[in-house]
């Protein structure tokens, strides 16, 4: 029998159409998220991202359950939540534009020289340094607020690096006030050694604890009388008590030591916000802390910041001391109105200080 070719045509393209669908009808179903479907890959990548983001934020640093919502609004919406609802400025990172140098409307950084004395010594005359940083457009006929910045047991007046223009201090500070969401304020970074060798980095750190008094004595009114401050300068002695409001302390590990034990549990009354980065082992724990409180009646916290890092062998437990169960044994301070304790990844170096920096500068004087 002879067959045609279309005929025959027919009859292979039926085999083949009957193979297909064989093959069609047992294959298994199609995962939304395979390699083939970029996609649903990056929707999944976003939503495992969440999740990580939203468990890394709890502030007591242990993860939360997280249900990632399938709608991609209210996905976003969560996303943005603040780390801490009564402070919505707190951030876990510095965003990138906050680092980058301004071309223009940059402050300035001055070092000075001021006359105080050997207070872990004798008591004689000594002459100790400090860097300053002014804002841009500093006009004497305005008042500023001062921010008094520490540094570490190891370190100087300079460990800030708030010592020329590549200082990410004074970067940070000139693009918060040029986006106008901070008023301009002036930062001083002293040596916190309160002695003769005050520039030996390995001398007596017993001299850091003694600083209260050059603090008091000597550096602030040198400062309130050089610079334009709310401090009502007499060289005949005034009331440092009255320009409180406008005069803030924070610093690193033994800066934040000081912070806490010097600037809150000494200088309360001429002294109002408080911000402490990876506090030392020295520090005082909570409960000495709220014992000291007792010694300033009358007298407000503004804000009492904290940050460490929870991988900080050095700081984390002294650190924590010093804040956990705080609130509870003093009214004056509160989660919802002035008191913050921030952990987040991180050790004992710049990358939180400089964080706990850029958060406390967008707190302070507010």
């Amino acid at each position: 029998m002879r067959i045609s070719l279309r005929s025959f045509s027919i009859m292979i393209l039926s085999v083949f159409l009957i193979s297909f669908l064989i093959a069609c009808s047992s294959s298994k179903p199609v995962d939304s998220h395979s390699v083939g479907d970029p996609a649903a890959n990056n929707a999944a990548a976003e939503n495992n991202t969440a999740s990580e983001n939203v468990a890394a934020v709890d502030s007591e640093g242990e993860n939360a359950s997280v249900n990632t919502p399938s709608d991609p609004k209210q996905q976003e919406s969560e996303q943005q939540q603040p780390l801490f609802a009564a402070f919505p400025s707190i951030v876990d990172a510095i965003p990138s534009e906050y680092l980058v140098p301004r071309t223009d409307q940059g402050g300035t950084i001055e070092r000075i020289s001021y006359q105080t004395k050997d207070y872990f010594g004798d008591e004689s005359e000594i002459t100790k340094h400090a860097y300053v940083y002014l804002p841009y457009g500093y006009d004497e006929s305005k008042q500023y607020n001062v921010l008094y910045l520490m540094h570490g047991i190891g370190g100087h007046e300079g460990e800030w690096g708030m010592t020329n223009n590549a200082s990410k201090v004074k970067i940070m500070m000139d693009n918060l006030i040029y986006k106008g969401e901070i008023e301009p304020f002036i930062i001083v970074t002293p040596n916190g050694r309160s002695s003769a060798q005050f520039a030996n980095t390995s001398s007596d750190y017993h001299a850091f604890y003694v600083f209260g008094k050059e603090l008091r004595n000597d550096l602030i009114p040198y400062i309130e009388s050089r610079y334009s401050t709310y401090g009502e300068y007499d060289e005949n002695g005034y009331d440092l008590t009255k320009a409180r409001d406008h005069r803030a302390m924070a610093g690193l590990s033994m800066g934040g030591m000081q912070t806490i034990n010097i600037g809150l549990g000494e200088n309360l009354d001429i002294l109002s916000y408080f911000g402490a980065f990876s506090a030392a082992p020295t520090t005082n724990n909570a409960s000495r802390i709220a014992s000291l409180l007792n010694d300033f009646p009358g007298y407000d916290i503004h804000m009492f910041y904290n940050i460490c890092g929870t991988e900080d062998g050095i700081a984390i437990s002294s650190a924590s001391a010093a804040v956990n169960n705080l609130t509870n044994l003093t009214d004056r301070l509160s989660e919802d109105k002035n008191f913050i304790w921030q952990k987040v990844k991180g050790g004992h170096d710049f990358h939180v200080w400089y964080l706990g920096f850029f958060n406390f500068a967008r707190l302070v004087f507010q």
